[in-house]
């Protein structure tokens, strides 16, 4: 089953601070490499799965899975934060009481997402942003053989 899921495209508008985010803190943690990322507001952009458009994209966020299915809104997120090892998080969006939620809502935020200031994106993800680069550059100190971690560090 996990086949024909990951990896996993994530259409994603980088011009959206919100949007751009989220993506990266999904980037720093993607050690696995199961997601793939696609910046529809980059220039000369023309990526767009079967059957949707960049204003298709631009609306709702997209996903598409290794079988080719394209996939929308909260179901993305829940795939995502699962394949970067945030399994919680994944639950919790399909948890009995916040699943109707989060499905009722989310369209709504991505229609209001250009609104939102800089300052609220920081709040929700700065501090996983933060967490994501700390671990990353502690990989990135890894090797096959051995770990070198700056003094005082904690893994």
């Amino acid at each position: 089953m996990q086949d024909a899921i990951y990896p996993l495209t994530l259409y994603y508008e980088s011009a959206c601070a919100l949007c751009n985010s989220e993506m990266r803190n999904l980037m720093l943690r993607n050690q696995a490499g199961l997601l793939r990322f696609i910046d529809v507001s980059a220039p000369g952009f023309d990526a767009a799965p079967p059957g949707c458009s960049k204003q298709d994209l631009l609306q709702l966020m997209h996903a598409q899975r290794a079988d080719g299915t394209v996939i929308r809104g909260v179901a993305v997120f829940r795939l995502a934060y699962a394949a970067v090892g945030l399994p919680w998080v994944s639950r919790a969006l399909s948890a009995p009481l916040l699943r109707p939620l989060s499905e009722a809502l989310y369209p709504w935020v991505a229609r209001h997402r250009h609104r939102c200031p800089r300052w609220i994106s920081r709040l929700l993800f700065g501090r996983a942003l933060r967490r994501a680069a700390e671990q990353a550059a502690r990989r990135a100190h890894c090797t096959a053989d051995s770990c070198r971690h700056e003094p005082g560090a904690s893994s």
